[in-house]
């Protein structure tokens, strides 16, 4: 259950880890990840991974998604969404390129446009 290649390539610019929370809006350029919890809108044209254990409730928009933990909430990726076990999405996907693992709970729509 790694982050895939795509998390590997970029250095991480910040952490929202395990124990802590934030509610508001978060614009960032680099990769963030998230593996607490987490309430609002979050925009970058970079990438954001959600870590397993997260709970994020939030408008998502990025570059690059991948999540393995928890989301509700509208996610946009202008590359690609990544879904790796044991993670969560409730709500609506949009992304040219959508990867769901064997594992994955997704209850929702997806749109890929071109």
């Amino acid at each position: 259950m790694g982050d895939g290649a795509e998390a590997g390539q970029h250095q991480v610019t910040a952490i929202l880890d395990r124990g802590a929370s934030f509610e508001g809006n978060l614009t960032f350029e680099g990769t963030v990840r998230i593996g607490g919890k987490f309430r609002g809108e979050i925009f970058t044209k970079d990438t954001l991974v959600i870590d397993p254990g997260a709970d994020v409730e939030a408008q998502i928009e990025a570059n690059i998604v991948i999540i393995s933990g928890t989301v509700k909430g509208n996610v946009f990726a202008r590359r690609r969404i990544i879904m790796h076990p044991p993670a969560i999405l409730k709500g609506t996907v949009t992304s040219p390129s959508l990867q769901i693992e064997e594992g994955v709970v997704f209850e929702g729509a997806s749109y890929m446009p071109k």
